[in-house]
This record gives C-alpha cells, sequence and structure tokens, in this order.
C-alpha cells in the first residue's frame, strides 16, 4: 500500500497569530511525500539528506490518516519526505510536509478521491498541533498549500473564510537564519490585533498586495525583524512581507519590477528567487 504527493510551500498575506483569523498563498516550491503502509503498528518518518530531522509531525499525519480512513488491515508504515523549501525560514516547509504526507496516505488507502481536500487539510492542522510544530494550527497556511491559490481562513474554528486563484510573480529573500514557529513571542503578536484585523478586512476585499505589505510593517514590529527589505521593495512591489514568522520576506508584483528588488535583496547574505504563485494546491503524483 504505497503513496506519493506533492505540496506546495506558502507565502504570508496575513499572519494568523494575533487575531486568529490569517491569509497565505500558494507558490511554486514542492515538498514530496512517500507512504508506504503495513502492519507494523509503528510508523517512521525519514527526512531525505536530513536523518538528525524532527519527523514527529509527519509520523502523526500518517497516524492520524490511518485513524480516520484506515482498516485493520493498516496500523503502521513508512513516510519520507523531501524538500525544495527551506525549514523554518517561514515559508510554510510544516504545512508542505502534512499535506504531501497526509494526501499520500489516503493515496496509499486508495481513498484519495473520496476526501474533501479541506478535510484533509484540516488532518495536516491537527497532526501539526499535536507535534506542538505551530501556536495557531496553521490553517491559513495549510489551505493555501492545499487547495493552491490566496486562501483567508480563520484558524480559531478552521474555517476557510476565502479563496481565490491568482496569477503571481513572486519573489523570495531568504536569509541564512531559521526561525521556528513555535517559538514567536506571541503575545507581542496579539498587541498588533487592531492593525491584523485591518488587515483581514484587505485581505477579504481582495486587496492582497496591501494587505501584505500592512502585515509586513506590523509583524517586523511584534517580531524584532528589521523592515529595511520591505522598504527596499516599495514601490516596485504589489506587495511584501514578512513571512510568516520570518526570517523570510516575499514580495509580489510583476515580474521586470521584481527583478530591480531581487538586485537589492541580492546585496544581502541568504538566498533571493523568483518563483510563481500556485493554484493546483497538493497534488498525487
Amino acid at each position: 500500500m504505497d503513496g506519493r504527493a506533492v505540496a506546495p510551500a506558502a507565502g504570508t498575506v496575513l499572519n494568523a497569530l494575533a487575531s486568529g483569523r490569517g491569509s497565505a498563498f500558494a507558490i511554486d516550491a514542492e515538498t514530496t511525500a512517500a507512504v508506504e503502509l503495513d502492519a507494523s503498528g509503528e510508523v517512521i518518518g525519514e527526512v531525505a539528506d536530513d536523518p538528525d530531522a524532527d519527523t514527529a509531525l509527519v509520523e502523526r499525519c500518517v497516524e492520524l490518516t490511518v485513524a480516520e480512513y484506515g482498516d485493520e488491515r493498516v496500523s503502521g508504515g513508512s513516510v519520507r519526505t523531501e524538500s525544495e523549501v527551506p525549514m523554518a525560514a517561514g515559508l510554510k516547509s510544516s504545512s508542505a510536509a502534512a499535506n504531501a504526507t497526509v494526501l499520500a496516505t489516503l493515496d496509499a488507502l486508495g481513498v484519495a478521491d473520496e476526501v474533501e481536500r479541506e478535510d484533509a487539510c484540516r488532518l495536516g492542522v491537527r497532526a501539526a498541533r499535536d507535534a506542538g510544530v505551530t501556536v495557531t494550527g496553521a490553517f491559513d497556511d495549510a489551505s493555501a498549500s492545499m487547495l493552491g491559490g490566496v486562501t483567508v481562513t480563520d484558524n480559531r474554528t478552521d474555517e476557510l473564510l476565502a479563496r481565490e486563484e491568482v496569477s503571481w510573480d513572486v519573489l523570495v529573500w531568504t536569509p541564512p537564519e531559521q526561525a521556528f514557529s513555535a517559538d514567536a513571542d506571541v503575545a507581542r503578536c496579539e498587541r498588533v490585533a487592531p492593525v491584523a484585523e485591518v488587515v483581514a478586512d484587505l485581505a477579504l476585499d481582495g486587496r492582497y498586495g496591501e494587505a501584505m505589505t500592512v502585515n509586513g510593517f506590523a509583524f517586523c514590529a511584534a517580531l524584532g525583524f528589521s523592515a529595511e527589505p520591505m522598504v527596499e521593495a516599495l514601490p516596485d512591489a504589489r506587495g511584501v512581507s514578512l513571512s510568516g514568522t520570518g526570517p523570510s520576506f516575499v514580495a509580489v508584483g510583476e515580474r521586470a519590477l521584481l527583478e530591480r528588488v531581487q538586485d537589492r535583496w541580492n546585496e544581502r547574505e541568504g538566498t533571493t528567487w523568483l518563483t510563481t504563485t500556485r493554484n493546483d494546491g497538493t497534488q498525487r503524483r
């Protein structure tokens, strides 16, 4: 009983740590999960090229999916993930890994076409909470990765408030350091909740670029990041933000203008790359 799936990374429109509402958009960088199910009673995870990586999240994804949709023939298995998405960079690597693993497990069980994608996404969110890799459950990030396009959610109830397909060019800058979502100062983030509510209204009105930029300045202040990369991106970018709890920044807009931003960001330590949005979401392979 084997299954395989790929899930895209995502960038931030609104960080959900402040108010519970969040928004994110899928980008063209993938995490792949390969799952083999058996009757061993144990799930073993592995991350390609990183034998010491924490695999609790993907193991929990398999366990929950088998418990929900499996039968007495299946009690364990293995999962191996491989990713183009840098870990702990604010680009939703955990959500992508969870989504790919859940869909690969559903594929192995032979029920992938019978399960609604939102329900599959919520399984990964449950696993993320169980594994302690997220504060909010990250339904905003997970829904963008699972469904594609840009989504707006209420992470307090795991409700999808809006989804729209978009075709944006995207510029990403990832500095060398890492920032783990579970370590974010939630109390400081909650202090910018009034700003986050404005951002949520902008996102629900389809004004994603403006929403991103307001979010970015607010969360740079709350999380202690310099907003200088954002200033460097404006006014060439349609929108720019700290992604998640950092340290990456994402900018969207016209490719020619983003290339000008890339020239400036290339002077910084780390990695810059141009990509696009994705509307197809998580897929079996």
